[in-house]
């Protein structure tokens, strides 16, 4: 009768075990797939940053050579009446 209790209670020892297994298995699953996302946005994320600055060094070269043309050449950019439009 001793037996029997105690081969019950492996038993169901053994099957919460398992149970407890499969639940933090499952959860491990769910949390990868959570870093998995974090990390592609953190890639995305990442891409448009570098994009951003290439565009504002782009714009930063585009007004230092103006300020430069006007402050050492004394160009200026032409209003719209002073330009005129060749058709050829």
């Amino acid at each position: 009768m001793i037996r029997f209790q105690l081969l019950t209670i492996l038993i169901i020892s053994v099957m919460l075990s398992a149970l407890s297994v499969i639940d933090a298995k499952h959860k491990e699953r769910k949390l990868f797939l959570v870093l998995q996302h974090a990390q592609q946005s953190r890639d995305a994320l990442n891409e448009e940053w570098r994009r951003l600055q290439l565009e504002q060094s782009s714009i930063d070269i585009h007004a230092r050579i103006e300020k430069m043309a006007h402050d050492k050449l004394d160009m200026y950019r032409p209003s719209a009446r002073d330009m005129e439009i060749l058709v050829k």
